[in-house]
């Protein structure tokens, strides 16, 4: 009796094009950084949110995409028409732009995370819910927030959300800047990587260095206590949802530059199991393990597209993720968010 491997190998469904990995490696692995750069991103939100409550916020995603359409509206506001033509207006006039639409998208996704924190799951903390409970809300505000854009949105403005991607804006014109052996490295990939790892940076630094980051560590570890020292646990927790807000808004102008056409009311859905699975395979709770989880991801991805077969980069990804799961649970760092120190 043949199996189905054997099968799908006799149909050449999988490939094993060993010779395009080593011929592309360097292009694949910039490719795979930039896109590792905007999971590590997103997944240090699931990072926060279960480091300091234990819950897997699934609506995170949704977050994200938010912060797309909130970047976009920005530069409509600011007299961009969405057209998919590339603007040229200058290197300073495009960096203003970008930051300004940058700050629109992490206001937007960063508002909507705490307004969630307080309606969704602050009523089910004073009224002692399960872990389930919480569980079940999140997936259930993930399908509201993803509903409202898809049916709610067109209603109040039919120029947006609706069934179909919405029309870019593009600012940055990808332009090769230099070259890694054989790879092109745009300046699109540069700015990705470097503002995704800046902005991880800061957010360690930020649990690690400063008076609200302990009081974040302190309820990580042990709620009861840090609230008889003083600390506000309530604060704390909309904090947590602020900052990962802020940072899934950055994401997603990042993931715009690099897809300008990705902005639709599903958009935040694969993207937000990936960095979800980013997040558990570098060791949910850790932030470090985040990021390391993110790129190793990006990078594990594109590899298996051209080893396997485009159709299978999701499957690579998700396997990779099992993989390490059955040899280390705890992912690869597996601290948490309490005990990490800088």
């Amino acid at each position: 009796m043949t199996s189905p491997a054997a099968t799908l190998l006799a149909n050449g469904s999988i490939d094993f094009n060993v010779s395009g990995v080593v011929d592309q490696f360097w292009r694949l692995t910039v490719d795979g950084l930039t896109y590792g750069s905007i999971y590590a991103l997103v997944a240090v939100g699931y990072t926060l949110v279960f480091g300091v409550l234990l819950l897997i916020n699934f609506a995170h995603s949704e977050i994200f995409m938010l912060g797309m359409f909130g970047q976009l509206v920005g530069l409509m506001l600011l007299g961009f028409a969405a057209s998919g033509d590339i603007y040229s207006q200058g290197t300073f006039l495009t960096v203003v732009y970008l930051g300004v639409a940058m700050v629109i998208g992490m206001l937007v996704s960063g508002g909507a995370a705490v307004g969630m924190e307080r309606v969704a799951y602050r009523p089910l903390r004073r009224r002692g819910a399960k872990r389930l409970i919480f569980l079940i809300t999140a997936i259930g505000m993930s399908f509201v927030l993803q509903e409202f854009v898809h049916y709610v949105l067109p209603k109040i403005d039919p120029d947006l959300g609706g069934t179909n991607a919405q029309q870019p804006i593009i600012l940055v014109k990808p332009t090769d800047e230099f070259h890694v052996f054989d790879a092109a490295v745009t300046n699109v990939a540069l700015v990705i990587v470097v503002s995704a790892v800046v902005l991880a940076v800061i957010t360690e630094l930020v649990i690690n260095r400063t008076k609200f980051g302990r009081g974040i560590r302190a309820v990580a570890q042990d709620p009861d206590t840090a609230t008889l020292m003083g600390v506000s646990r309530e604060r704390v927790i909309m904090l947590t949802f602020l900052i990962g807000g802020l940072l899934a808004g950055a994401a997603a102008l990042l993931y715009t530059l690099k897809i300008p056409n990705g902005i639709i009311y599903s958009g935040g859905f694969v993207l937000g199991i990936k960095a979800f699975s980013a997040a558990v395979l570098g060791g949910i709770g850790n932030l470090r393990g985040a990021l390391l989880g993110g790129l190793l991801l990006g990078l594990a991805e594109n590899y298996g597209q051209i080893l396997f077969g485009t159709e299978w980069r999701d499957v690579v990804a998700f396997v990779l993720l099992v993989a390490v799961l059955m040899f280390r649970p705890t992912g690869i760092l597996g601290e948490s968010l309490g005990r990490a120190r800088a």
